[in-house]
């Protein structure tokens, strides 16, 4: 049995665990990654990267069929060849893969793969899944980056077939005929959507009154109606109770205020959420607190209890986003590397939603800045009434931005319409900056382009719009 000594261990090599060891390694430390299955963890492998892939797929394929609208016309019946999209999927993916194996490379990490367990506070025995043997490692500090894991349900457990996670379905070679997705928050609504737009008939039943809890209403209202145009189904304050066959057919079976109801099922998706994987490696050992969901505590620095026993990304706190994970990583790495300054400190985290139309937002909603005692006003600006949109045949939408009504300061964003996942970057740094709506209408915004909604929203609230009517969009 091998021993090998580093500076630091991170345990888990996905968009916290990878950042954080390259990171380490710039900053001078001798450093290993452990990783139990592949580089990238969830998001690259099975989460974030092949999902966008599938649902950049399936819009494609979605313009292609209705291109006409456009004066261009297609000969031919269009087809979707859902093996050959998986195979440009998996390409995507495994370029990403190699890409992180050469950061790492590059940077000096060396990684181990295995299962990783921690026999004190400062050693780590691996134990490969194809090699005979375990591996020692000892550090002068751990991280644990171990990610979260979905949501177990016993009474629809994952068989493959039939009823299957978002990482079954995104291995899918064909379209389910009908499909029910439990689960109306945004990896629901996203894969839902995708397989809508592949020609399955989806119906998403969701135990909450409305779909994406915690987003802006106005906002989610957009998509709940865009998606019921789309042909989707919607059962809302709907429980599910069973899956129930009768002559070969599944259906799941629900309740709801207006009684029972079984639906009928090709494949039943279940996305009911995620739960921090805190408990997996037993810290508690080592005095490492972490609560009844799973999280493990850490402070501003990322350090648990333990001061050289460390926790970023899902694993240790709400929300269980990747840009969340790598913002801990760089923070984490820079605490161990001796930066006594470095903390975390943003105001805010964005969050976006891949769904048709897309959904992103951050900082407070009006509701929020009420409750927290500011005097807040809000605005909105139509996609509609934006000449890229329109000449995109994309102008579903608007902006929203949330603001404080005396000083004019930035507090939220909430976009819904056209690529509005790339354009909240821009709300994030009005908040992170402390700019006011002044500071946007000032900016000089390209025309013609979707990020002049940002300008223009803003001058909705300064009553100095010019391409809407005088106070159209204010909410007190």
């Amino acid at each position: 049995m091998s021993t090998f000594h580093f500076d630091a261990v991170v345990i888990g090599a996905g968009p916290g665990g990878y950042p954080c060891a390259i990171r380490l390694a710039q900053l001078g430390k001798k450093v290993a990654i452990i990783e139990e299955k592949n580089l990238g963890g969830v998001c690259l492998n099975v989460g974030c990267i092949p999902s966008k892939a599938l649902i950049s797929a399936m819009r494609r394929y979605h313009d292609v069929k209705t291109v006409q609208q456009y004066g261009i016309e297609v000969g031919g019946e269009v087809r979707l060849n859902m093996a050959a999209t998986q195979q440009w999927k998996s390409s995507v993916v495994n370029k990403l893969v190699s890409g992180i194996k050469h950061l790492l490379t590059g940077n000096k990490v060396e990684v181990f793969y295995g299962h990783a367990k921690l026999k004190d506070s400062k050693t780590i025995e691996v134990t490969s899944s194809d090699k005979p043997g375990t591996t020692t490692i000892e550090a002068k500090n751990i991280v644990i980056a171990t990610g979260s894991k979905p949501i177990d349900l016993p009474a629809f457990k994952i068989d493959g077939q039939y009823i299957l996670g978002s990482t079954e379905v995104l291995a899918l070679n064909h379209v389910p005929k009908r499909t029910v997705v439990l689960g109306g928050g945004y990896i629901g609504l996203e894969l839902g959507s995708a397989l809508s737009l592949a020609g399955s008939q989806v119906c998403v039943v969701e135990m909450m009154p409305q779909l994406l809890t915690g987003f802006d209403p106005e906002c989610t209202s957009v998509v709940h109606r865009q998606l019921k145009s789309q042909g989707i189904e919607f059962r809302l304050s709907t429980q599910a109770q069973s899956v129930v066959v009768e002559k070969k057919q599944h259906y799941l079976q629900v309740s709801s205020t207006q009684g029972t109801d079984k639906i009928p099922f090709d494949a039943l998706v279940v996305t009911v959420g995620r739960k921090p994987r805190g408990q997996e490696l037993e810290l508690e050992r080592f005095g490492v607190v972490v609560d009844n969901k799973g999280f493990i505590q850490v402070d501003h620095q990322l350090r648990t209890a333990h001061p050289h026993i460390f926790a970023i990304g899902d694993v240790c706190s709400q929300p269980m986003l990747a840009h969340k994970a790598t913002r801990d990583a760089e923070v984490c790495a820079e605490v161990i590397a001796g930066h006594t300054h470095a903390s975390i400190q943003n105001k805010v985290i964005p969050a976006v939603v891949f769904c048709e139309p897309e959904l992103a937002s951050v900082g407070m909603t009006l509701e929020e800045a009420k409750q927290s005692g500011r005097h807040a006003l809000s605005a909105k600006f139509p996609f509609a009434a934006l000449g890229r949109a329109l000449a995109s045949g994309e102008s579903q939408g608007f902006a929203k931005i949330v603001y404080d009504a005396q000083s004019k300061l930035v507090l939220g964003v909430h976009l819904v319409g056209p690529h509005v996942t790339d354009l909240i970057s821009e709300a994030a740094l009005q908040i992170e900056m402390g700019a006011t709506l002044e500071d946007i209408s000032l900016t000089v915004h390209p025309h013609p382009t979707l990020g002049e909604i940002m300008m223009e929203v803003s001058k909705v609230g300064l009553g100095e719009a010019v391409h809407v009517l005088p106070n159209t969009g204010v909410q007190k």
